[in-house]
């Protein structure tokens, strides 16, 4: 079966998971039946479904009208009747390895025979849940985050049995979901994203333990230092405390005295109003930047970097798919094997062999791979190579952007949707690289696009927190790239673009925007200016006076505004979005390559000089461009009446 072909969904289980993932599979095109036990817990998860559509809707975030999605979702109590035509069936039951036996078993002998049955399962093996059925080929892990509708991730998980094609048809199924999923090859405890998060939350818990740190330095440092979105007591208060406690005391794991004096206590988190910190009469979450002095940091992230080496090691999942797994489903800056290249592994290994020396637990022993990394040389991105390859060659893999190069095309995606594609040092390390290594003569344009709901956010705030001083005072070698590119560019800006993602856009030669679509320079509100040419490429765009306001003020303009202001080309409907840029591109894409270059670089260079000058250089670029054979060809066409084609000679 092939992803294309899957019409009816059933989702087994109406609760917070289930209802969310019929939700985004409806939104997919899909007919789903939302099955539970009871009618009226069907029937509370088709209404937080109503719910969540209408709140999409009002955002401009669901490209139909809300009621035909919930036309395509239907509810059900008995079981046979809810499969009786499924191409694919999703079971969100609870979290109990005997209820999914049942289910499965019972789904094995209603739903049809070459339907696929997969399991949401965040922790459970699929491949016992498997043994239930006669048909293990056909049975798949989909592990959505929590919120679906949110969450771009899903971990496609392999059972012992699970066949490729069972597989790779819900990997694509995932894609037309809008979804980032990665594949988990092996059935391992933990899957990938919770596996190497393990030791984010529980190393700090050791420690805490020891008396080697406290929980606001912890917090502090991983936040303020390190710039994870939250720390790690501050994300186990959020998740639960009992959580990660069950799954640990299910596997027979030790657990850290801090987190079981917790949970012995019934003090779990924030549902309970009290956990590490104090949410019924505290403010919760209380530390700064300052409380994170002394806190050792490293001993945390190399365990989670040897925790990534164990999963690539056993063939579990390749270090791009831990990497996204870290960023779209833990919210992570950046991959954890990507950092530890950075760190230099040989600095994780030593780390590890120290804490282990000195503590004898087997939680620091080195994974066999991370160590053969080592011994051959591959240390990290300063030697070339480490997870990765960083080599001078254009064959490189990137972690923070996506692109496309073909018919004269580079079409650029900045990829962290979960950042709202906040400009970081990989994303403008990997940027650069790429125009490096592009043959420049095989371009006619460049676009710019950020994933999910943001051209670009701005600068991401923990790089600026870790920066010194005198690296801020550089005007951002990217936009400048961007700026000083040959060939014509153009910012598709859809969502936020706010910050030095406004700059980049500035940066290019030609910006179009949806309606949805939101302006500014916030810097101020930190304390801070424009760094990346707001203060000028802003003013020369829409006036002085315009531009301080937005600088001034810090405040944000829509895209009518932007429009009407000059700062975007054009504004237009979500839906007219796609055939604008396309004309836009098509028209540079066949036109003449030579005069396309000159007339980027006379109005470049002539919109920094005096009237004289500027028309001395027209003309030069005048004569330049008769010059070429493009010039004859056009003229040519133009008097034969047929359309020109151009070599760029």
């Amino acid at each position: 079966m092939d992803a294309t072909d899957i019409e009816h969904v059933t989702v087994v289980g109406a609760g917070s998971m289930g209802h969310g993932i019929a939700e985004v599979i409806a939104m997919a095109g899909c007919e789903v039946v939302l099955r539970d036990v009871d009618q009226e817990l069907a029937d509370e998860g088709y209404e937080r479904i109503r719910w969540s559509l209408e709140k999409l809707a009002e955002n401009d975030q669901l490209g139909e009208d809300p009621g035909a999605v919930l036309d395509r979702v239907s509810t059900a109590v008995d079981l046979e009747s809810a499969v009786a035509e499924a191409d694919f069936v999703v079971e969100a039951a609870p979290e109990r390895m005997a209820l999914k036996r049942e289910l499965f078993a019972e789904l094995d002998e209603c739903a049809p025979a070459e339907a696929i049955l997969a399991t949401n399962t965040s922790s459970l093996s699929i491949s016992e849940i498997a043994s239930a059925t006669d048909r293990p080929e056909q049975v798949v892990g989909t592990h959505y985050f929590n919120p679906p509708v949110k969450m771009d991730l899903v971990e496609v998980i392999y059972g012992e049995q699970t066949s490729d094609a069972t597989a790779e048809t819900a990997y694509e199924f995932a894609q037309r979901q809008g979804k980032t999923p990665i594949y988990v090859r092996k059935d391992v405890r933990g899957f990938v994203v919770n596996s190497v998060l393990g030791p984010f939350g529980y190393e700090a818990a050791w420690m805490v333990s020891a008396g080697e740190a406290t929980v606001r330095q912890a917090d502090a440092a991983m936040v303020h230092e390190r710039g994870y979105p939250m720390g790690p007591f501050e994300l186990m208060d959020m998740t639960g405390i009992d959580i990660g406690h069950a799954v640990r005391e299910e596997a027979g794991d030790p657990i850290p005295p801090v987190v079981q004096e917790k949970v012995d206590a019934g003090d779990l988190g924030r549902k309970t109003g009290k956990g590490y910190y104090d949410y019924d009469t505290g403010d919760g979450p209380e530390y700064e930047p300052a409380d994170a002095e002394g806190f050792d940091w490293l001993r945390v992230e190399a365990r989670m970097a040897n925790e990534a080496a164990r999963l690539v090691g056993q063939g579990v999942a390749t270090p791009e798919a831990i990497d996204t797994g870290m960023r779209l489903g833990a919210g992570f800056p950046e991959g954890v094997c990507r950092r530890a290249d950075d760190l230099g592994l040989d600095r994780v290994v030593a780390k590890l062999d120290e804490c282990h020396e000195e503590s004898g637990e087997p939680r620091y022993e080195v994974a066999p791979y991370l160590r053969g990394l080592v011994a051959s040389g591959r240390t990290g991105h300063e030697e070339g190579a480490g997870f990765y390859d960083y080599g001078g060659g254009s064959e490189r893999s990137y972690s923070y952007i996506d692109y496309s190069h073909e018919g004269g095309l580079l079409a650029v995606t900045i990829d962290r949707p979960e950042r709202l594609n906040a400009l970081n040092a990989g994303v403008r390390e990997e940027f650069l690289h790429l125009l490096e290594t592009t043959d420049e003569d095989a371009v006619r344009c460049l676009t710019i696009e950020g994933a999910g709901d943001a051209f670009c956010a701005g600068a991401d705030i923990g790089d600026l927190a870790r920066a010194a001083p005198a690296d801020l005072m550089e005007v951002s070698d990217l936009h400048e790239a961007v700026a000083a590119y040959p060939r014509p560019t153009l910012a598709k800006i859809d969502g936020y673009c706010l910050g030095g993602g406004n700059e980049l856009a500035l940066a290019c030669d030609l910006r179009v925007a949806t309606e949805r679509s939101t302006f500014g320079q916030p810097e101020i509100d930190l304390g801070l200016i424009p760094g990346a040419g707001g203060t000028q490429r802003l003013q020369r765009a829409i006036g002085q006076a315009r531009a301080k306001e937005l600088v001034f003020r810090g405040n944000r303009i829509d895209s009518a505004t932007a429009a009407d202001w000059g700062l975007v080309n054009r504004a237009v409907p979500a839906e007219e979005f796609a055939e604008t840029v396309e004309a836009y591109v098509e028209d540079i894409v066949e036109g003449p390559p030579v005069a396309l270059e000159v007339a980027k670089t006379v109005m470049d260079d002539g919109a920094d000089t005096d009237l004289d000058a500027a028309l001395r250089m027209e003309s030069q670029g005048f004569a330049l461009a008769a010059s070429t054979a493009d010039a004859t060809e056009g003229i040519t066409a133009f008097q034969e009446d047929r359309e020109p084609e151009f070599t760029g000679e």
